[in-house]
């Protein structure tokens, strides 16, 4: 189909706040792991690694992919529609649902997570150095859920700025702090990996009190606590209608994810490096995929509610159009400079994790087109309200093909870490190619 000039400048409007955003809280763990990596080397990346990888697959879970992406649909629709005291009701009661989950996240992680590495028979000294991160990184991330759920309001009202100079905020103070208490500067004593948890906490909780601030006073759409008195269930019902296949979606692909790790991390702190300093450099490529999705997600969802059936038919063809390609850029840099980008991360006489990484970077540049198919015809089935059908497709990717086969190769056969960015390859190919399909398939009938 033809795309106007209009469609794809409302497109990166909403996309390139949201990909700066997410590029810049990437960018936050990517300069985590490359100074502790510089302080530690592989026993302080394995640390922050598993650590950090256990965090935010509960974020993830239940609220970066769960609760919030129910409420930037629903607020979405319903400013669409002209109905923000409706919208206000779903912004509140996803802030109250983030609330009782950041509690419960906080308990988990605080008093069990060293039992967790234990079970799994992560290395001692591994244990005995993530331990103090986690622990101070669990404070930050019951603030850091706050506010996810808070931006998820405002991106629903088109708003996608307002989160990039929260994230611009908490990225600059973390690095600042990371600097200063991982190496000891400025007549700070050197606190090395625990540093780096100090610094992320303090930072994830100013750029919540900075997210409040505006919510209270300048938001569109605010959270009032006058709907928590008194609580519309049927609105709760169609909330978490939404949140609940997207939170499942997630854990699909995350818990899958996090198990791998535990299969990796028994290889050893080397294999488990190399691992970690890959899906650094590939996270900060996922950015575009999600930035392009919240923009699809958002625009879809806002002209579906206005029954606007063929501007969302454009928009969502748009997004896939133009994070794809950003992403398939991406793939030409994982091929060109891959030793590069591992050497950023730890110090150059780690040799066998340069190589291995170098590798395995060059292994995930096949999977970032499919990547991109996933994850923003995935946000725009959730514009329309659809998150069963993305569920369904993680479920299939992540547990039918991606966990069998880290199981056989992985924590059975112990091969090589590069087999898991082979299997990953697998499982994205599948993943984008299978969804891409299911939302031409729904589309097809639209705005004809």
């Amino acid at each position: 189909m033809e795309l106007k000039k209009e469609t794809i400048l409302d497109v990166l409007k909403i996309a390139l706040p949201a990909v700066f955003e997410m590029t810049l809280y990437t960018m936050i763990g990517v300069f985590d792991t490359m100074m502790v990596g510089q302080y530690g080397g592989d026993l302080a990346v394995s640390s922050v690694g598993l650590s950090t990888e256990t965090i935010y697959t509960f974020s993830n879970i239940l609220v970066a992919n769960g609760i919030s992406v129910g409420i930037s649909s629903l607020v979405a629709r319903k400013v669409g529609a002209k109905k923000d005291k409706h919208a206000e009701e779903y912004a509140t009661l996803g802030f109250l649902f983030t609330l009782i989950i950041s509690l419960f996240t906080f308990f988990i992680l605080f008093f069990f997570s060293t039992h967790l590495f234990k079970l799994i028979g992560t290395q001692e000294n591994i244990i005995t150095t993530a331990t103090p991160f986690i622990k101070i990184a669990s404070i930050g991330i019951f603030f850091s859920m706050l506010m996810n759920s808070l931006n998820a309001s405002l991106r629903g009202c088109g708003n996608t700025k307002t989160p990039l100079i929260a994230s611009l905020i908490v990225t600059l103070i973390n690095l600042m702090l990371d600097y200063i208490l991982i190496f000891g500067k400025f007549g700070a004593p050197s606190f090395g990996v625990t540093g780096s948890g100090i610094a992320t906490c303090t930072a994830q909780i100013i750029g919540f009190i900075f997210i409040l601030f505006y919510m209270i006073k300048y938001a569109k759409i605010k959270v009032r606590f006058k709907y928590i008195r008194k609580i519309n269930f049927d609105m709760v019902n169609g909330f978490l209608r939404l949140s609940i296949p997207s939170s499942m979606q997630e854990g699909a692909f995350s818990i899958s994810r996090l198990i791998s790790n535990f299969f990796i991390v028994v290889l050893g702190s080397l294999a488990f490096a190399a691992n970690q300093i890959t899906t650094s450099i590939e996270s900060i490529s996922f950015m575009p995929g999600w930035g392009f999705a919240i923009a699809a997600t958002t625009l879809v969802g806002q002209k579906i509610g206005e029954k606007n059936y063929k501007k969302a038919k454009e928009y969502a063809y748009a997004s896939l159009l133009l994070g794809t390609l950003i992403m398939l850029i991406c793939s030409a840099m994982f091929l060109l400079i891959p030793r590069q980008l591992v050497s950023l991360f730890i110090n150059s006489n780690a040799h066998k994790v340069i190589k291995e990484g170098t590798l395995c970077v060059m292994i995930a540049s096949i999977e970032q087109p499919f990547i991109a198919l996933s994850m923003i015809a995935g946000g725009i089935l959730k514009g329309t309200g659809d998150t069963k059908t993305p569920f369904k497709v993680s479920m299939v990717s992540s547990w039918l093909i991606r966990m069998p086969l880290m199981f056989i190769f992985i924590h059975i056969m112990k091969f090589s870490v590069i087999y898991v960015w082979i299997i990953t390859s697998i499982q994205w190919i599948f993943d984008g190619t299978l969804i891409f399909i299911l939302f031409r398939k729904k589309f097809k009938n639209i705005a004809k």
